[in-house]
């Protein structure tokens, strides 16, 4: 019981410090490594030290730091709203053009910066303002907003995405390049998903037509901002090249040797995707000495942030599974082999959403995204498809008030009272999601392994 025990104190220390004292999510995962440390006994400072090292050298924790350093950046150079403006030209003159360009655009802005509350104040800021001048009323643009915010944890190489990979029950059974192209094809379909829903808001709350001041001609738009998706586009290079017909040729190229260990994912993803946007962006990059000194510190707190929170949470896991939680949770598993796979997804996906209602998706993850996915693979669910299931299910924090950030954002740039959309935005985006993720599990919706 002692792993149990330490799980259950990583759990309580992580809740009680960001929920109970509203404190940030890096302070609380420090808290959630030192108490489960704690458990290690008369060996609490061997298995911490150790852990921890192990936390600093992770590919997972460089991966994190160097994603968020191109969101950033790439956010701040204007890429995004290239983006929407060809999003724009596109569907503006169609009936609730707004709500699809806002969800389409929140879905590529998520597969590049992941992060729900950054969502929809970057596409919110330009979107709730042209929804509201299509006859939306601000409550309707606030809904749509942060009903997307939760997209971008389901791409790959979100905060979600690197937690959950470290989690100590998912390291042994699943690398990162198997479940890169589950989480590309979660992400589309649920994206998707917000396109049937932004169709129902259309129909059912009304969106026109995007003032015609807010559209550009298609010419202009792609013009200017084709070159934007060319970072998107990047990371096809070194996935392809680890899988499928292209890895076989690239090991031949490289004398036998297998192309994923020449090519590690996690290192040379946020590699390519930053020589691409340097490339593209070249132009609007900060020019000069003080420039990029004032750019790095703008960025540096974020990414303080995301490092803590990264290195003590593999280091937590790395504690965790050190002191066998694997073994003293199989026994409690074990009844789950005779669960049908739809009662289990049930179960458990219940229990994520209701947990990232206080949580954010990383904390979320973190707290009870290691037994979830053990439960689910304890009852017939393929690794892949639960791990895909699993964050799912934790990425509904955009959509589960009241404790959602992105929801206050979204109702912030409308000017509402938040709580107007408590209901409505549980009804179309929490609940879908809580069923898509089951319709995932038990592979109704198809995804790759």
């Amino acid at each position: 019981m002692n792993a149990i025990l330490a799980l259950v104190a990583f759990i309580g220390a992580i809740v009680v410090w960001n929920v109970a004292f509203k404190r940030n999510i890096g302070e609380a995962m420090v808290l959630g490594f030192l108490a489960s440390a704690a458990f290690g006994g008369t060996d609490a400072l061997r298995v911490a030290g150790e852990s921890l090292m192990e936390g600093l050298k992770s590919q997972i924790t460089f991966a994190a730091l160097a994603f968020v350093f191109i969101s950033e950046l790439l956010t701040r150079t204007g890429l995004v709203h290239r983006m929407i403006d060809i999003l724009s030209s596109l569907l503006g003159r169609r009936e609730g053009g707004s709500a699809y360009a806002a969800t389409v655009a929140s879905g590529l802005f998520g597969a590049v910066a992941h992060n729900g509350a950054a969502i929809v104040a970057t596409v919110g800021s330009l979107a709730i303002p042209w929804m509201k001048r299509s006859r939306a009323s601000g409550e309707t643009a606030a809904l749509v907003l942060s009903g997307n915010a939760g997209v971008g944890a389901t791409f790959p190489f979100s905060g979600a995405f690197f937690v959950l990979l470290a989690a100590p029950t998912v390291v042994p059974v699943l690398s990162s390049r198997e479940v890169v192209a589950t989480l590309f094809v979660t992400g589309v379909w649920m994206v998707a998903m917000r396109l049937v829903i932004a169709y129902a808001i259309v129909r059912w709350r009304g969106v026109g037509t995007m003032a015609a001041a807010d559209i550009r001609p298609l010419r202009d738009s792609f013009g200017a901002g084709w070159t934007s998706l060319m970072v998107l586009a990047a990371v096809a290079v070194p996935v392809l090249l680890t899988t499928g017909p292209a890895s076989d040729w690239a090991s031949g190229r490289l004398g036998g040797l297998d192309a994923a260990d020449a090519v590690p994912l996690l290192v040379w993803l946020p590699v390519v995707m930053l020589i691409a946007g340097l490339l593209v962006e070249r132009r609007a990059l900060p020019h000069g000495g003080p420039d990029w000194w004032r750019t790095l510190g703008e960025i540096g707190p974020k990414l303080g942030l995301v490092g803590v929170t990264m290195v003590s949470a593999f280091a937590a896991s790395e504690v965790l599974a050190r002191l066998g939680l694997g073994e003293e949770l199989a026994p409690y598993l074990e009844d789950l082999q005779g669960v049908p796979s739809l009662v289990a997804a049930l179960v458990v996906g219940l229990v994520l959403v209701i947990v990232a209602g206080p949580l954010n998706t990383t904390s979320t993850l973190s707290a009870v995204g290691p037994v979830a996915f053990a439960a689910l693979t304890a009852a017939g669910i393929p690794a892949h498809v639960a791990f895909a299931s699993v964050i799912v299910w934790a990425s509904s924090e955009g959509c589960s008030p009241p404790g959602a950030a992105p929801l206050y954002v979204a109702a912030g740039i409308a000017d509402i009272n938040p709580a107007r959309i408590f209901v409505p935005v549980a009804l179309y985006y929490l609940l879908p999601t809580y069923v898509f993720g089951v319709l995932m599990a038990v592979g109704v919706l198809w995804i790759p392994g």
